[in-house]
């Protein structure tokens, strides 16, 4: 199987995933596969040198796992086999310029949820067992360990960030993060516990949405390092209830549509929103890398981009173009909402749920 740098050994099966991913890479930053097993990535960074070789990046593992297992604590346990064999590394950008890190994972299903982060190749996991929980551009495992690499403890002995007496915090150990500190900085990490807490016990679809277009917390990011794409999943625990996630597909999600997509047979492929493909020729596959830039753009993001022109330059032309996206948005989650409570699905309506909203959502721009 080609991921975006290496080759690794297939498997005899796998599941059907969606995902968000960066046009160029193979991975995925986010996604969910058809047994409601949803995971979401992020870069972290810590003691622990990082490796610059091309070996498997955190969005690749997010796609291995979504497409390897049926529940989180699967996942989690692809994830750290994969770690294990294939090692994590590689640019992660589409530039001359190197950008590598170490990564961290939320992994949810319907029943429960895991956070795994590591470090190289060493590793801790939490299981999460209820209020709320968020992972960020830190480590943030401390005492609570679920599970761990064999050999976590003793490296951190054997490299001084642990005397092996107090207790072992993970965060203390393998980052520079103070921990006592953590929750209480003003980072994005803090920040999204912060505003989840706030809603702790009555958080919506629409809540999680507004959590995410926050821009004061430095969530929904601007400038270099963009928010380009938002998920919400909504997991219910009864099994005869679709799992139903909602895609932006586009950047920044305070002027993006959350977009529903429901798992049933016969989806053909999101063709507004996939990025066009490069085969052989892409500059990603060819030695040495990333010597030109192609335009990835897929449609709606061009449109999306133009719209935003006009949302910056004519008022109130822009104000009507969001109201608009926003009654469209608003007009999904109530439908979604209705086959939550009545427990009654239309295979074939829910079919060109996703492309549906696409093309409403391109009239609009």
């Amino acid at each position: 199987l080609q991921c975006t740098y290496i080759k690794i050994e297939q498997v005899e099966k796998t599941h059907a995933v969606v995902l968000s991913r960066p046009s160029w890479l193979w991975g995925a930053e986010m996604g969910a596969n058809e047994h409601g097993v949803c995971i979401g990535n992020e870069a972290v960074w810590g003691r622990e040198e990082i490796c610059d070789d091309e070996a498997l990046l955190g969005m690749d593992l997010v796609r291995l796992g979504l497409e390897r297992a049926d529940t989180a604590e699967k996942a989690l346990t692809v994830i750290v086999d994969l770690l294990e064999k294939y090692g994590q590394g590689g640019n992660c950008l589409e530039s001359h310029m190197v950008f590598t890190y170490h990564n961290s994972f939320l992994i949810a299903d319907r029943k429960e949820a895991w956070v795994l982060e590591t470090s190289g190749k060493y590793w801790a996991a939490e299981k999460v067992e209820g209020g709320v929980r968020n992972i960020s551009n830190q480590l943030s495992i401390t005492t609570k360990i679920d599970r761990e690499h064999p050999e976590l403890k003793e490296y951190a002995k054997s490299k001084g960030w642990w005397d092996g007496k107090k207790e072992f915090d993970f965060t203390a150990a393998y980052s520079y993060v103070n921990t006592a500190r953590m929750t209480t900085s003003r980072g994005r990490y803090c920040e999204g516990y912060k505003l989840l807490n706030k809603h702790k016990g009555f958080i919506t679809s629409e809540i999680m949405m507004e959590i995410l277009r926050d821009k004061e917390s430095g969530i929904n990011m601007e400038g270099g390092f963009m928010t380009t794409g938002s998920m919400v999943s909504v997991l219910p625990q009864q099994p005869n209830l679709p799992c139903i996630h909602y895609f932006t597909g586009t950047p920044d999600p305070a002027r993006s549509v959350f977009k529903p997509f429901i798992f049933v047979p016969n989806i053909t492929q999101l063709l507004k929103t996939s990025s066009p493909t490069f085969g052989h020729n892409d500059p990603v596959k060819k030695q040495p890398r990333f010597q030109s830039k192609p335009d990835r753009r897929h449609e709606l993001y061009k449109k999306h981009e133009s719209a935003a022109v006009v949302m910056e330059t004519i008022k109130d032309k822009g104000k009507e173009m969001l109201k608009e996206i926003q009654e469209l948005e608003k007009q999904k989650i109530s439908e979604m909402e209705s086959i939550l409570q009545n427990g009654c699905l239309d295979i074939n309506q829910v079919v060109n749920l996703f492309s549906q909203c696409v093309e409403e959502e391109l009239k609009i721009y």
